[in-house]
């Protein structure tokens, strides 16, 4: 090869190094540079990605510890099986029953309650608590002005 070579004139032989010197920069671009550039700009999108999920996170956090100061629980279940024990203690209506449910509603069973402690209370839970009746059924009792009642009561919102 090297007899080949030096046989050749001149400026063969600076077309050929030229050449050879082309050829070695085209592959060190194709098979090192390249695959580098392209593995850089993913990665960069990774980290960009990565970046606006955090931001995602980050308000998720300082938004919980602001409800947390607050003073908003987040067992609101037991929150609002306190709530309907309290009001009803308050004013003196016998509940029967007391039974939560999938959905996060409470099911209230009251027996032999006075009708209009009956409306204050449900006015109570929903002005007041901030609750939402979502059904309610009455029957009357045996004594006058006494009712029976089944109120499902759920979380405003």
């Amino acid at each position: 090869m090297k007899e080949w070579f030096s046989q050749l004139d001149q400026r063969e032989q600076m077309s050929l190094l030229v050449l050879g010197v082309v050829l070695v920069l085209y592959l060190l671009y194709m098979l090192v540079w390249s695959p580098l550039a392209d593995k850089r700009d993913q990665m960069a999108l990774q980290n960009s990605a990565i970046a606006e999920s955090q931001v995602r996170v980050d308000a998720m956090v300082s938004e919980l510890l602001q409800l947390r100061a607050g003073g908003v629980q987040t067992g609101s279940r037991r929150n609002l099986t306190s709530v309907i024990n309290e009001s009803t203690s308050r004013l003196q209506l016998p509940v029967i029953r007391l039974q939560p449910n999938s959905r996060g509603e409470i099911q209230v069973r009251l027996e032999n309650a006075s009708f209009d402690d009956v409306l204050k209370w449900l006015y109570q839970m929903e002005y007041t608590e901030h609750m939402l009746v979502r059904e309610v059924s009455l029957t009357q009792s045996s004594a006058s002005g006494l009712v029976n009642v089944t109120v499902r009561i759920a979380e405003a919102g």
